[in-house]
C-alpha cells in the first residue's frame, strides 16, 4: 500500500506495486489522474444520479424523444474539426483486450485500426489493467514482443494498425486507488494513465492519442469527456483538439442525442460506432418494466429488424452530415480451423452483414478475430474501392422519428426453450471466464464480451417478470427457469470434468448469474457486483 498525505492530493494505492508497475504508477502519473478525478468526479456522480432518475421516469411510462431544448443544434449546419490523416481510412477495425499477444496480433492483423479495450473485453483485475498499460506503452515504442509456451515468438511487423484505446465507462470505479477515501473513476484511471505516458510519444511518431468512449447515455456525459480532454491536454501543454475520440452509440437514450453528442465533442470527435450488442442490452434494460418491449431470442434480433435498422441508418446520416465517420458493428465469429463447413457458413454471414453496412453508408466496421479482417475488408473494398470513406453519402432518404427507434416488433420471432437455455449457458460461461481474468471469451464459435452476459441475464429477468410463454407453450416462471438452470449447470460441470472446457469458477458464476436473474430490482450492470470478486 502506498499513501499520499498531501492535503490537496489525498490518495491511497491499494494495488500491489510490482517492480514494472512503478513505471506506470509513478508519482507524477498518479498526481495527474488524481487531479483529474478531484476536479471532475463530482460531475460524474451527478450524471450517474441523473441516469437513475431518468430510469424512474421511464419505469413510470415516460418514453424517450428528441430533445426540444437542443433542437437548434440538430437543425444548424456545423461540422466536427478536421480528422487526422491516419484516421481517414477506418474500413476495418479489430478489437480485443490489452494482453500482450492480443495487442501484437491485432496490430499485425491488416486491420486499419486496433481498439485496445480496458472495458467490456477486459476483466478488470489489477494485473490486467496495469499490465495492459505497460503493454500499450511498449507497443507504441515498438518495444513489445511475446514468447508463447510452444516457443513461438510474436513481434510487430513494419506496418501496423492505428491504435485506439477504450477506457472503462462512467459507471465503473477502480478500487485499487482511493482518493479521499473513495475509489477513483475507472474512466479517468484508464484514460489518464494512457494519455500521460503516451500522448507526446504518439504525436512524435505521427499519430495521436485516440480513444473510444463507451456507454454514454446523453450529451452531458459527452460534455464531461470533452472537458476532461481539454484539461488533460492543457496540463501536458498539448494543443486542444489533438485527442480524437469515437463514441459508441450503444444505449437507446444516446440514439436520441447523436447530434448533441457530436456537438459537445466536435473539437475532438472522429466518429460514432454502432455498438450493437450493448444497444440491445440497453433496450431490454431501459424498458424492462414494459411488456411491449419484450425481445425474442437473441438470434432473432438482427440488424435488419426495424429498431436496429432505424438506429444504424440514423447514425450514418447524423455522422456524415457532421463530417464524422460512421463505424459499423461487431462480427464476433471465431473461425474453427477444424470445421471448414462452419467457417464457410460463418464467412458468408459475415460478408452479408458487412455488405449491408457498407450499403447503408458506413465507413468501416468491427471484427473480433484476425481471420475476419480480410473477409470484412473485401466487402468494403468491393464498394469503396480506393476511397478512404464514403462521408459523401448523406442518406437524405432517411427520416427516422422517435417511434422508429422504439419499434421493437419483430415478425416471425419467438422465445424458445433453446433461447432460454442458451442465455443461461452463455451467461454462466462468460461470467466464469471473467472471474478467471479473461474478458474476451471464446464461446460456441463466438468471441463474447460482457455485453453477451448482460443480454443473457437481462432477457431472463424480463421474461420472468412478465411471465412470457415460450414457443413450446411453457410459461417462464421461477420453477421452470430453475429446472433448466440445474440442467445447464450439470452440462457445464460434465464438460469441465471431461477437460473439454477449463476447470474454473462455474459454481460461483452460476450463483452470480442466478442472483442477477432473480433479484427483485434489476441490477444496472453485472460487472458492478462481480467486480467485488476480482483481485
Amino acid at each position: 500500500m502506498q499513501a499520499n498525505t498531501d492535503t490537496e492530493l489525498d490518495y491511497v494505492l491499494l494495488g500491489e506495486l510490482k517492480p514494472t508497475y512503478e513505471e506506470i504508477l509513478s508519482p507524477e502519473a498518479i498526481d495527474f489522474i488524481v487531479g483529474l478525478h478531484q476536479r471532475f468526479n463530482w460531475r460524474r456522480e451527478d450524471l450517474l444520479k441523473e441516469r437513475q432518475e431518468r430510469q424512474h421516469r421511464i419505469d413510470a411510462g415516460e418514453m424517450p424523444n428528441f430533445l426540444n431544448a437542443t433542437k437548434h443544434i440538430r437543425e444548424a449546419e456545423w461540422c466536427v474539426n478536421p480528422i487526422p490523416a491516419d484516421l481517414q481510412n477506418r474500413r476495418v477495425e479489430i478489437t480485443g483486450p490489452v494482453d500482450r499477444r492480443m495487442i501484437i496480433n491485432a496490430l499485425n492483423s491488416g486491420a486499419k485500426v486496433f481498439m485496445a479495450d480496458f472495458e467490456d473485453a477486459n476483466s478488470p483485475t489489477w494485473d490486467n489493467c496495469i499490465e495492459g498499460q505497460l503493454n500499450l506503452r511498449d507497443a507504441i515504442r515498438r518495444e513489445i514482443d511475446f514468447m508463447a509456451d510452444n516457443g513461438k515468438i510474436y513481434a510487430l511487423k513494419e506496418k501496423v494498425a492505428v491504435l485506439k484505446v477504450r477506457p472503462r465507462g462512467w459507471h465503473l470505479t477502480e478500487k485499487h486507488l482511493k482518493v479521499n477515501g473513495e475509489p477513483i473513476s475507472a474512466s479517468i484511471f484508464d484514460f489518464g494513465l494512457y494519455f500521460f505516458h503516451n500522448a507526446k510519444e504518439l504525436i512524435n511518431r505521427g499519430s495521436g492519442p485516440y480513444f473510444y468512449l463507451p456507454k454514454l447515455e446523453n450529451h452531458l456525459e459527452a460534455r464531461l469527456w470533452d472537458d476532461i480532454f481539454v484539461a488533460a491536454q492543457e496540463m501536458l501543454k498539448i494543443p486542444v483538439g489533438t485527442i480524437k475520440a469515437t463514441v459508441l452509440i450503444e444505449t437507446i437514450l444516446a440514439a436520441f442525442e447523436m447530434d448533441e453528442i457530436i456537438y459537445e465533442l466536435r473539437r475532438h470527435l472522429a466518429g460514432l460506432n454502432a455498438g450493437r450488442w450493448d444497444y440491445i442490452f440497453s433496450v431490454i434494460k431501459k424498458f424492462r418494466t414494459h411488456s411491449d418491449f419484450i425481445l425474442p431470442d437473441r438470434a432473432d434480433v438482427t440488424m435488419r429488424v426495424p429498431f436496429m435498422r432505424a438506429y444504424t441508418q440514423l447514425l450514418v446520416k447524423t455522422c456524415h452530415r457532421r463530417a464524422a465517420h460512421a463505424i459499423g458493428g461487431m462480427a464476433a465469429f471465431i473461425p474453427n480451423r477444424r470445421d471448414k463447413k462452419i467457417n464457410t457458413m460463418a464467412f458468408e454471414r459475415v460478408t452479408a452483414d458487412k455488405e449491408l453496412e457498407v450499403n447503408n453508408g458506413f465507413d468501416g466496421t468491427w471484427v473480433a478475430h484476425p481471420d475476419l479482417v480480410p473477409v470484412a475488408m473485401a466487402a468494403f473494398e468491393k464498394y469503396l474501392g480506393e476511397k478512404p470513406h464514403q462521408k459523401d453519402v448523406l442518406r437524405e432518404d432517411v427520416n427516422v422519428v422517435a417511434h422508429d427507434l422504439l419499434d421493437v416488433r419483430i415478425d416471425n420471432a419467438s422465445i424458445t426453450e433453446n433461447g432460454l437455455r442458451t442465455n443461461i449457458n452463455v451467461g454462466i460461461l462468460y461470467i466464469e471466464s471473467w472471474l478467471r481474468g479473461i474478458g474476451a471469451a471464446a464461446i460456441h464459435n463466438l468471441m463474447e464480451d460482457a455485453a453477451t452476459a448482460e443480454i443473457s441475464r437481462a432477457q431472463i429477468w424480463q421474461w420472468l417478470k412478465h411471465r412470457v410463454k415460450t414457443q413450446e407453450g411453457e410459461v417462464i416462471e421461477p420453477n421452470y427457469y430453475h429446472q433448466l438452470l440445474v440442467e445447464e449447470v450439470e452440462k457445464i460441470k460434465k464438460l469441465a470434468e471431461s477437460g473439454q472446457i477449463p476447470k474454473g469458477f462455474y459454481k460461483q458464476a452460476a450463483e452470480l448469474f442466478n442472483t442477477l436473474v432473480m433479484k427483485r430490482q434489476f441490477s444496472e450492470f453485472l460487472t458492478l457486483g462481480a467486480y467485488k470478486e476480482l483481485q
